[in-house]
């Protein structure tokens, strides 16, 4: 028996269909957007990724903790302490003890991290517009609806496994 047919005898495995996957599309979508970062801004600002979520996330919400930050990013525990002490380490990112629960680091953009922020973020607006040109209002609204949802989802099928 040649191995042709014993190739076209075994059972096929199940795939997950790329092309037509909505899963895969968001991955892909995520990609493409991050993609100029990596290759010009993070380089030049000597930045990853990550640290860049985090400073989004730290421009919007000043003193968060750590977790609140994984929550809002999506990002584990590890990553995310990570990203600080690096912030941390190039003056971007300042820590202050909590002062109504002295076991908590409240985290805040420094003077540094404002500038790069404010450097940074007028190209990722623009990134965001290029992204949802010729999607109109409403839909932009339905499909951040029908993100929630799946972000509730999976947090909801998280807890669940834990």
């Amino acid at each position: 028996m040649s191995e042709g047919d014993a190739a076209s005898r075994r059972p096929r495995r199940a795939t997950l269909p790329v092309d037509d996957s909505i899963f895969f599309k968001l991955v892909r979508v995520v990609n493409l957007t991050a993609r100029p970062f990596s290759e010009s801004i993070g380089k030049a600002h000597h930045l990853s990724l990550n640290e860049w979520r985090i400073l989004l996330v730290l421009a919007n919400h000043p003193r968060v903790v750590a977790s609140e930050v994984a929550a809002l990013t999506g990002l584990d525990k590890m990553t995310v302490s990570r990203a600080i002490a690096a912030l941390e380490r190039r003056g971007r990112v300042v820590r202050k003890v909590d002062a109504a629960d002295r076991r908590r680091m409240l985290l805040r953009l420094s003077a540094a991290g404002e500038r790069l922020y404010e450097r940074i973020g007028v190209p990722a607006k623009a990134r965001e517009r290029s992204l949802f040109r010729g999607i109109g209002d409403a839909d932009q609204a339905r499909l951040g609806r029908l993100l929630d949802r799946l972000i509730d989802n999976l947090l909801t099928a998280d807890r669940g496994q834990a």
